[in-house]
């Protein structure tokens, strides 16, 4: 084989770890009844949940130092029905502005503590 026509691996996609803040099970109730996310599988103290193309692995553990640095910034289609569908959760919602930064965004703090930053995909 031709060591000149092979190819690095491509990177595809990223799933980040996110400390639940206790019970698994009360943070799987919130992502997948208030955030709208849906749970793809779980084991023991790990789940993997999803929306679109967004996924993440919810791990019990309420470490509050992981869980109160972990800020994950997710890009969106429609910011503006997010933040209505978001809005009246029992997440700490942010306002919707433009930053100074020039970027349209709001964030949620959910329940454990974790940052959820959303921003416009289409500026």
């Amino acid at each position: 084989m031709n060591p000149m026509l092979t190819q690095a691996p491509a990177l595809l996609t990223i799933t980040p770890l996110i400390p639940s803040g206790g019970s698994l099970a009360d943070a799987l109730k919130f992502y997948n009844e208030q955030l709208g996310f849906s749970t793809l599988w779980e084991g023991g103290s790990i789940a993997g949940i999803a929306r679109d193309a967004i996924s993440f692995n919810l791990v019990e553990n309420d470490n509050r130092e992981w869980v109160e640095n972990a800020s994950f910034s997710i890009g969106v289609s429609d910011i503006d029905a997010l933040y209505e569908e978001y809005r009246d959760t029992s997440a700490r919602v942010g306002p919707l502005e433009v930053k100074p930064w020039g970027r349209r965004e709001f964030h949620i703090i959910v329940p454990s503590g974790v940052c959820l930053q959303f921003y416009s995909q289409n500026g």
